[in-house]
């Protein structure tokens, strides 16, 4: 079931590279206290990722940090090395590079699907963005991309800051 507005966060490990390299970090600790925009990617590395999704939000960050968001996760089923590589090379600056290493995060939220036929295995199906005031441990939007290829939009019509 995809997680609605007013649903508890899914509290679970996640995985960031640091200086000592690959660490957990829970949902818990990530979002904690803060308004955080989450967007979540099918893959690294991948075409429209590398060319829309995240270059949106590094051309953005200043705009959504304006609006209140202290943090923004770029999240995908991946492991900390790759996602962290990924970052460097877009130039993420600030962006939280996460793995979801084995989609736990993402099947809590109920937006994996499936790409084994693809030799992918299953994947986020991209969420571009989602919104929590975490301080009270809710989720409060987000906009589920469909769309291939779809550019980011930081302020969609249907998303309350």
């Amino acid at each position: 079931m995809t997680i609605k507005v007013g649903d508890k966060l899914p509290n679970v490990d996640l995985m960031m590279m640091t200086d000592k390299g690959p660490s957990k970090v829970s949902t818990a600790d990530l979002f904690g206290g803060k308004k955080v925009a989450l967007f979540a990617v099918p893959g690294a590395y991948t075409p429209t990722c590398s060319a829309k999704h995240l270059p949106g939000f590094v051309d953005n960050m200043a705009n959504l940090n304006s609006k209140g968001v202290s943090d923004i996760v770029c999240l995908s089923v991946n492991d900390p090395f790759v996602m962290a590589a990924w970052g460097k090379d877009h130039n993420a600056g600030s962006i939280k590079m996460v793995a979801d290493p084995d989609a736990a995060f993402t099947k809590a939220m109920g937006v994996e699907f499936d790409a084994s036929g693809a030799g992918l295995g299953v994947r986020s199906r991209g969420l571009l963005p989602e919104f929590f005031h975490a301080d009270v441990g809710k989720f409060v939007g987000f906009f589920i991309s469909g769309v291939t290829g779809m550019a980011f939009d930081p302020f969609p019509a249907n998303l309350m800051l």
